[in-house]
């Protein structure tokens, strides 16, 4: 299975996965909990009995057992005994905070007789012919225990949140790598190809009959074509400028160049949305964005099976920045495709590796500092890319 393809999938079921987990260990704890506070509660059943016992009767060896054993041997549930009133006779197990005047540790007292009488029912004993009653209520212990499978969930997933983000940072620098090892590559690859065509170009220039006809210039505008991209391939991974130049301009001489390389059949116009001039202006790098029109105008020529009409929109918005969208009649694009265009290696068509508008991202983003995304677009009758600038 591609792991790639069906990322979203393994994610879903990464998650499923870790909430079992967490679910799991949320009801081995709580169970586990409900079996300590049973046995906490015999403890207190069995103390109020011996307490009950051994209250008003000769000290005795077994007494002294009893309450050595049962009674003083709870050195951990806070317990409370009162008369039946309800004024507090006695108490065990609970941290009085230091320098605590007479005051404020009766108001202490009183708030965690209300908590037990919350938390449990009292224990009632009778012990020469008066009423009293065993408080309590579960231990630290316990209290901690509760707590303990959601702090161990938070730890789980913080860990989980840092390896994903480690594993994301170092897929991306490697992707960046791969990007930027190929780029070079294809561009050292060009020179050699490139560097015969100009010689050839200067060969037939010496041929007049070649010279009359016009094709060795056709020739240099292709193999100007090739430097520039050569050029583009070779600037992937360093750092790029922007300047202000007319976006309109520049637009404008890409698609003079496509258009004679198009069917005849694809109408590609340009249009401008202002008040005043005609100039747009916008920081962009000019070889590397015409990179991008040239990827979705071919792209949307493409899904127009060489047949139908290409819009460019151009306009400057009131708060300062550029907005250009595309749009073509081709055969659309799913709702839920939308983003996944952008991903490397997807592509709708039988050849090609469907890297062009992951690209075209790139470029947008991490030089011009813009955005490009899907505005619209419905099977059957078109799709309109919008690119985003600043200037």
């Amino acid at each position: 299975m591609d792991i790639y393809s069906n990322r979203s999938t393994f994610k879903l079921v990464i998650i499923i996965f870790a909430l079992l987990i967490g679910g799991i260990s949320v009801v081995y704890t709580n169970s586990m909990v409900s079996k300590l506070a049973e046995r906490e509660k015999k403890l207190i059943d069995l103390a109020a009995k011996g307490y009950k016992e051994i209250a008003g009767m000769e000290f005795t060896s077994s007494q002294g057992f009893l309450f050595r054993e049962i009674i003083a041997a709870n050195n951990s549930i806070p317990v409370i005994l009162t008369d039946g009133q309800g004024t507090i006779l006695s108490y065990r197990n609970f941290d009085v905070p230091e320098g605590m005047d007479t005051k404020n540790t009766d108001a202490f007292f009183k708030k965690q007789l209300e908590e037990m009488r919350a938390e449990y029912k009292p224990i009632p004993i009778e012990i020469a012919g008066l009423k009293q009653f065993i408080y309590y209520k579960n231990s630290t212990l316990i209290r901690q225990l509760k707590f303990y499978p959601y702090l161990q969930l938070a730890v789980i997933g913080l860990f989980i949140l840092m390896g994903y983000l480690a594993f994301s940072l170092s897929r991306n620098a490697e992707q960046n790598r791969v990007w930027v090892g190929l780029a070079k590559e294809t561009a050292h690859q060009l020179g050699t190809p490139i560097s015969s065509l100009l010689a050839w170009a200067e060969y037939l220039r010496t041929k007049p009959e070649i010279m009359n006809e016009g094709i060795v210039d056709e020739m240099d505008k292709d193999i100007q074509r090739l430097l520039m991209i050569t050029a583009r391939f070779s600037s992937i991974g360093s750092e790029q400028k922007t300047e202000l130049i007319d976006l309109v301009e520049v637009v404008e001489t890409a698609v003079s160049y496509l258009r004679s390389r198009v069917s005849q059949k694809v109408n590609i116009t340009v249009s401008v949305k202002q008040d005043v001039g005609e100039e747009v202006l916008a920081y962009i790098n000019r070889p590397l964005f015409d990179w991008v029109i040239e990827n979705i105008c071919k792209n949307a020529v493409d899904a127009m099976a060489g047949a139908g009409k290409l819009d460019i929109e151009i306009t400057e918005l009131p708060e300062g920045n550029v907005q250009m969208d595309i749009t073509d009649t081709g055969k659309g694009i799913p709702k839920n495709q939308f983003k996944r265009v952008f991903e490397p290696g997807f592509t709708t068509k039988k050849r090609g590796w469907g890297l062009g508008l992951t690209l075209a991202r790139r470029i947008i983003e991490q030089y011009h500092k813009g955005k490009i995304f899907v505005k619209w677009s419905e099977p059957g009758k078109g799709t309109t890319f919008r690119i985003m600038l600043r200037n």
